[in-house]
């Protein structure tokens, strides 16, 4: 994945990179795999806020991905390496033999040709999906499902890797990107190798406008507010923000505080991530 940079044309120019997807084929999506996307701008139901500083994105067609890779031991062949403005990750789309096509994300690795397969009996190569079960230790994977045929929930972001560390029972020990270690049941699917564009981090926007784009709105500190919108305005000048530690416009601790709740899964975590 190459880094594009612009000659200095104007100033938004002078700090702005993209990314070349160079695997990338450039083509239209496919459109039966395909649907309009209703933008939310982080409002409920009731047209309320509940997800501030949302809005205003360009208009999108939504990709249907195929998390589940549900179709087993039928072999399809990857036609087109495309963009998904949906995430930063690119995705593949798959012609199976049966005539079914589906999109997967791309694995860093996978070519336009490449073949690959879903099911207990597939080879542990890049884009395959198997269980648990059969991948030795130390591979790593992507797109793992936490619940046997409910989909990839997770290490779906570009450049993410997990590695499986241990197998002891019905259970495997999987190290995330995050640091955190957890068990997952071993009869789940997982995807070989690392989700693709890597290089995702090294771009700049250059503009705000760029960021307006991709739907995210201004943000403003608490600091420079009045007193009735956050708990750090008011004052004179420039003051701190009165309090022993930062708080959200609620009035909860903001940093070093840890805001997991009891949950289900927690005993399933072995070692959390830092802060968790």
């Amino acid at each position: 994945m190459a880094i594009r940079s612009y000659k200095t044309y104007t100033p938004s120019l002078r700090s702005r990179s993209t990314l070349c997807l160079v695997e990338a084929t450039g083509r239209k999506p496919c459109k039966k795999l395909t649907h309009g996307k209703i933008p939310r701008n982080g409002r409920n139901n009731k047209g309320i806020i509940t997800s501030r500083h949302r809005g205003g994105a360009h208009k999108r067609l939504y990709r249907e991905i195929d998390f589940r890779r549900n179709k087993l031991d039928v072999a399809g062949r990857v036609a087109s390496i495309e963009y998904d403005p949906n995430r930063n990750a690119s995705i593949c789309l798959v012609n199976y033999v049966d005539g079914e096509k589906r999109y997967i994300l791309h694995a860093r690795g996978m070519e336009i040709g490449n073949v690959v397969t879903s099911g207990p009996d597939a080879s542990i190569s890049v884009g395959n999906a198997l269980p648990l079960t059969k991948m030795p230790l130390g591979t790593t994977i992507h797109n793992i499902e936490l619940k046997s045929g409910k989909g990839g929930q997770l290490v779906r972001a570009a450049g993410a890797v997990a590695k499986v560390v241990a197998k002891e029972g019905r259970l495997a020990t999987l190290r995330l990107p995050s640091g955190e270690i957890r068990l997952v049941p071993q009869d789940c699917l997982a995807s070989v190798g690392r989700v693709g564009n890597i290089d995702i981090n090294n771009k700049d926007l250059g503009k705000a406008g760029s960021k307006r784009w991709l739907g995210e709105r201004p943000k403003v500190r608490g600091s420079a507010m009045n007193p009735v919108d956050h708990p750090h305005g008011g004052g004179e000048g420039r003051t701190s923000i009165g309090r022993k530690k930062p708080s959200t416009p609620w009035g909860h601790v903001a940093l070093g505080r840890r805001s997991r709740g009891k949950r289900c899964s927690n005993p399933l975590i072995l070692r959390r991530r830092r802060g968790f």
